[in-house]
Order: structure tokens, then C-alpha cells, then sequence
């Protein structure tokens, strides 16, 4: 799939919710209106994340590799998470990342072995294998729960962020610049729309 050096038109939509809570829906597409897969989208209220909210997640937190590519492309996971590496080929796998919020290195093992790393840092780790260089994948560790990924229709859902005045936060491997996007948002029970661009890096393959 190729990337192209073009902003991202985001519009997030406030479904009606009780007062103290919403679900918001943020739509990610480009400037020719394709919609765009694997953005993160987190909100980050201003009063702070109540205590003890956990992070609704459907996804499993493992990274595998499989087809000689890591899957998932793009992986959420809360801070403080131990995601697990399992190699379902038959060749050998040799995961590294040199990220700030994650240096790590597992060294070689083969088809059916699986590794494990605990995320502690937040922010976006990128991940590489030594043995096949066209293997690449990024783990996105979230310091807030209320954070999801875009579907391939480019549509992401924030489940239940409080009410209130809040930072709306996107990411995205190919982002010009290295730190997510912010935007203030104020979550309410009415629907509501929000919009932000986002700058990617000339066009890549994977």
C-alpha cells in the first residue's frame, strides 16, 4: 500500500451520549477524500483520566509475525501492557525496536515460539526484524484509555471520554512530524464536529 505527501482532513463527529460521558467518532481521510487506515485517535481530558478507567480494547495484545510482515500494522496497547511476539513462519525472527519509549531486542527463535516485552513508556515504538529488513510495524502505547485506531473505511471510535473540555490527539506512521497532532475538543452529549490536518512524509511502500 502506498502513502502519498498529502494532509489528512479529520472530522469528529459527538454522538449523543448521557451527560457524563460520549463516544466520539473521528473520520480520518486525505485530501482526495480516500479514507486513511491505522491512525491513532486518543482523547485526553483536561481534568485528567479518572482513576482506575481502563482501556476499552477488543484486540488482543499481541504482535505476530506472520507472511514474513508483522501483524497488525499499527498496535494500541495502555501503558503498562505485555504484549507477546509469537512467530507463526517458518523461518527464524529477529525483533528489534531503538525507540525512546522502547529498546528492546529479541534474538532469534523460530516457528511456534513466542516472545514477550512489557511496554512501561508511553508514545510510539517502531519495530524491525534483522533478518528481513522489509518487516515493519509500530506499537503505539497509549497513556490514556480512551484511545482507538482507524477502521479501513478510516473511522476511529473513542469509547465514553468524560464530558468536558478535552485534547483531541492523532497519530499516524507517516507523520511529518514525530509528535501526535493536538486539538482542544470539548466532549458533550450533543453532536458535535472538530476538524485538524495532518502532514505525512513523501509516500512509502509496505
Amino acid at each position: 500500500m502506498r502513502r502519498t505527501l498529502a494532509p489528512l482532513a479529520l472530522a469528529a463527529a459527538l454522538a449523543a451520549a448521557p451527560a457524563v460521558a460520549g463516544d466520539v467518532s473521528v473520520e480520518v481521510r486525505d485530501q482526495t477524500g480516500k479514507p486513511v487506515r491505522d491512525a491513532v485517535v486518543m482523547i485526553r481530558p483536561a481534568g485528567g483520566v479518572p482513576p482506575g478507567t481502563p482501556m476499552k480494547v477488543s484486540w488482543p495484545m499481541v504482535m505476530a509475525q506472520q507472511n514474513t510482515q508483522f501483524t497488525p500494522y499499527v498496535l494500541i496497547v495502555p501503558l503498562g501492557s505485555t504484549v507477546s511476539f509469537p512467530n507463526k513462519d517458518k523461518v527464524r525472527h529477529h525483533v528489534y525496536s531503538f525507540s525512546a519509549a522502547k529498546k528492546f531486542e529479541l534474538k532469534l527463535y523460530g516457528r511456534d515460539e513466542t516472545r514477550s516485552i512489557t511496554f512501561d513508556k508511553p508514545g510510539a515504538v517502531s519495530l524491525g526484524c534483522n533478518i528481513h529488513d522489509s518487516m515493519i510495524a509500530f506499537i503505539f502505547v497509549s497513556d490514556t484509555p480512551f484511545a482507538a485506531k482507524s477502521n479501513p473505511q478510516g473511522v476511529a471510535v473513542v469509547q465514553a471520554a468524560p464530558a468536558g473540555a478535552a485534547t483531541l490527539l492523532v497519530w499516524h506512521p507517516d507523520l511529518k512530524a514525530r509528535a501526535p497532532i493536538a486539538r482542544t475538543l470539548a466532549v458533550a452529549g450533543a453532536a458535535q464536529r472538530t476538524a485538524a490536518t495532518i502532514e505525512l512524509r513523501p509516500a512509502l511502500t509496505r
